[in-house]
């Protein structure tokens, strides 16, 4: 469907604004052949489409950059993306940064005014910080602040209770853990807030590279803790960032 098609439908007055909105927030993806992109995603949904960049090519990723800024996007993050795949980026787009740890690529070209509500990103260990920085550089990139509190892990309890005012200060909590995966119980008891928890892939053997986190934290006795997939630190960030902007409308 063609949005000049939709618009002066609307102006000729064939269709009212309320069909006008509904048509736009359906219409139009662009083939290009190896991908459909999805140009109006951020009308549907509050975020532009995220390029997933594992298993792509660099030449595909810088494609489908160029399909959504002719589109008129602003704002591009893609995830899961090596070095080699950001310099191609970075030739093309000189404005393209990095966060190696989180693996991200970005564009940002009108930054996103933040809420006044805060997200709280919690790690069991140093080891987490990947994940972590995934879900955290999300939050940021869709207008959240962010506050991180890295290595609080449960093997030294006191770590995580000196910072009792950070998590209770939170509008939402990510709690990233490999292990046995038990910050999220830890933080769901001591605040009233909601729990986004994080298993990782981090741990020994047993761990089933995440498993072992990922069946602790759905059994948690803990209330107003839920939980994503394995490492999944965008799936985490983006649902906080979901919870955050209802409530920063709310007041």
């Amino acid at each position: 469907m063609d949005i000049k098609k939709i618009l002066d439908n609307y102006k000729e007055g064939t269709i009212s604004i309320e069909e006008a909105e509904r048509r736009l927030k359906v219409a139009p993806v662009e083939d290009i052949g190896y991908a459909v992109v999805d140009h109006q995603r951020e009308i549907r949904n509050g975020c532009p489409e995220v390029i997933y960049c594992a298993g792509k090519t660099s030449k595909q990723i810088v494609g489908i950059i160029g399909s959504m800024l002719n589109a008129g996007t602003k704002n591009i993050l893609g995830t899961r993306a090596d070095i080699q795949k950001y310099e191609a980026v970075k030739l093309v787009y000189n404005d393209a940064v990095y966060y190696e740890d989180a693996r991200i690529i970005k564009i940002e070209r009108e930054p996103l005014e933040k809420t006044g509500g805060t997200i709280v990103v919690a790690t069991g260990g140093t080891s987490d910080i990947p994940v972590a920085e995934e879900a955290a550089i999300t939050c940021e990139y869709l207008g959240n602040r962010v506050e991180r509190l890295y290595d609080v892990g449960v093997a030294g309890l006191h770590r995580l209770l000196s910072r009792l005012e950070s998590i209770s200060k939170a509008d939402v909590i990510i709690a990233v853990a490999g292990m046995e995966g038990a910050l999220a119980s830890v933080i769901g008891g001591l605040t009233d807030k909601p729990v986004i928890a994080v298993p990782t892939s981090v741990g020994y053997g047993a761990n089933f590279n995440g498993l072992s986190s990922l069946l602790c934290m759905l059994n948690s006795c803990a209330n107003g803790v839920v939980v994503v997939n394995i490492d999944n630190g965008f799936g985490a960030g983006y649902t906080a960032n979901s919870i955050n902007k209802l409530g920063a409308k709310r007041k």
